[in-house]
């Protein structure tokens, strides 16, 4: 690797670390985020325990309401729902690989992923343009493919803003380790 290369790799890392710093996470508050189990579905609940003093926007809290929305829904296994709020093009990423927007619809519809217990452990949300990006930690206990499991889990959800409504373009699993 040339040195022209690992300086430009180096200015990278740094424009990026100090623009994370800078920007700082916008945490959602413990009554923003806590939500009954959905109606309908005893066996399922999302819990949330983050809190901060920090003030959201209009927006900001619009987008969390439609992440916390979409995680009740992949819960209910309603089907209809998510494909409003998913994109045409949307991709997800799993553990084990990345779907389609049908493909993962019809992974949730045949119940190989039931989203059992959704704990939110801390939520942020960052507006870029019409583009919103909210990170969500979590514990998720779900049953795949008939086995029951519980991973702790850094989600990325991408937003997108097309005239008034807001379709999720993105929605990614990282499994934290260690946690």
């Amino acid at each position: 690797m040339n040195d022209d290369y690992k300086s430009k790799i180096f200015r990278l890392v740094c424009t990026l670390a100090v623009g994370c710093i800078s920007a700082g996470p916008l945490l959602t508050s413990a009554a923003q985020q806590t939500q009954a189990p959905p109606t309908g579905s005893p066996q399922t609940s999302i819990v949330g325990t983050s809190s901060s003093s920090v003030t959201l926007s209009k927006t900001e809290r619009e987008v969390l309401a439609l992440s916390q929305q979409m995680w009740r829904w992949m819960s209910e296994r309603n089907v209809d729902g998510l494909s409003k709020l998913f994109n045409d093009k949307a991709m997800f990423v799993h553990m084990s690989r990345t779907l389609t927007k049908s493909a993962e619809l019809d992974v949730i519809r045949s119940g190989n992923i039931q989203y059992k217990k959704v704990d939110i452990q801390e939520s942020s949300v960052r507006l870029v343009g019409s583009t919103a990006v909210v990170l969500t930690k979590m514990r998720l206990g779900a049953v795949v493919r008939d086995n029951e499991v519980t991973n702790p889990f850094m989600v990325t959800e991408v937003y997108v803003r097309q005239g008034e409504t807001w379709t999720l373009a993105s929605l990614a699993f990282t499994r934290l380790v260690g946690d």
